[in-house]
């Protein structure tokens, strides 16, 4: 595999292993215009969360073969994560139930718009997911076929995942969560076979000012930068309202995606929609353009939803164009 580029023989292994948390999320939705400083009226919901565990659901409601290694609570909450997830697809066998701390919470407060205006993360403590890889990591990489990494876990387990990766050859597709990790060692970027991240994160990571005022040449130009100088193989940034831009080193293309209008109610799970679908498309050997495409009408079902996965995700896919065939793909393999 050169620059995350994968030969046959691995694409033809369809299984996703996703490592990565599971969250609680508490949500409250402002009704009317949110005040900061004052008191609001909405609803609160609690949903489950957490990137991995986001991502996991998305790529089991399409049927994909997807196994999710991380940790729950020995508690209601745990057991419901994980029922709910095995009931749509994915697979648990990797998911380790501990007496405390096994996941984490998320406190989010999203404006009248359907966007965060501000959040809490309780992360969970990660002593029992390092003795998860330990134990299983590096048989349950072995037979995987792709590997989804979310890269903030801490640095001892991240890495030692992406380890494990390249020894036995493995994609790897990374994207945030809080972004500590990759803050003070984005050396973990490395080879990643694609990373996907917002502006504002990529505006860190570039050091070169807001890319909301560069033009697109300007911002592929930055990203084609940035990604060559970590031997990315392929690279999105995802701007909102804007679309997105991409960056695919082999062959040497970048380009823009437009974003698909829509309706917005809860903006949180757009990220993690768009990036199951960009790894839907390239897990079945689709080039990276046409897996923006995918992500961005994921992205799209998943705003106009309350929940962080869209439940009409499988219906929506099956009648999509260009989803379809992606599907097809995994049902034959």
């Amino acid at each position: 595999m050169r620059n995350g580029q994968m030969t046959i023989t691995q694409m033809r292994n369809t299984q996703i292993t996703v490592f990565g948390t599971v969250l609680m999320d508490c949500k409250g939705f402002a009704h009317s215009a949110y005040r900061p400083d004052g008191r609001n009226l909405g609803s609160v919901r609690f949903v489950h969360g957490g990137v991995g565990r986001n991502v996991a659901e998305n790529l089991g409601r399409l049927g994909v073969p997807v196994s999710l290694v991380t940790t729950v609570n020995e508690d209601g909450n745990g057991r419901a994560v994980t029922d709910h997830l095995r009931a749509n697809g994915v697979n648990t066998r990797h998911i380790a139930a501990v007496p405390e701390k096994g996941m984490g919470f998320w406190l989010a407060v999203l404006d009248e718009n359907g966007i965060p205006a501000g959040s809490i993360s309780d992360m969970p403590d990660l002593a029992a997911f390092e003795k998860l890889v330990g134990e299983r990591g590096e048989r349950v990489i072995a037979e995987s076929g792709h590997i989804v990494l979310v890269l903030d876990l801490n640095e001892a387990l991240t890495k030692s995942i992406l380890a494990l990766a390249r020894r036995f050859d493995k994609p790897v597709y990374g994207l945030p969560s809080n972004f500590s990790v990759i803050a003070s060692h984005p050396e973990v970027l490395e080879g990643l076979a694609l990373f996907v991240c917002n502006e504002f994160e990529a505006e860190r990571l570039f050091g070169s000012g807001p890319l909301a005022g560069m033009t697109p040449e300007e911002r592929i130009a930055r990203l084609r930068s940035f990604a060559q100088s970590r031997s990315i193989g392929r690279m999105v940034v995802t701007l909102g309202a804007a679309g997105s831009v991409y960056y695919e080193a082999e062959p040497d293309e970048a380009g823009v995606q437009a974003a698909c209008p829509v309706e917005v109610v809860d903006t949180s799970g757009a990220g993690d929609a768009f990036f199951s679908g960009t790894v839907l498309a390239l897990a079945a050997g689709r080039p990276l353009p046409e897996a923006a495409d995918a992500g961005t009408r994921m992205a799209a079902w998943t705003i106009g939803h309350p929940d962080n996965c869209c439940t009409a995700l499988g219906e929506l896919a099956g009648r999509d164009e260009l989803l379809m065939p992606l599907l097809g793909y995994f049902r034959k393999g």
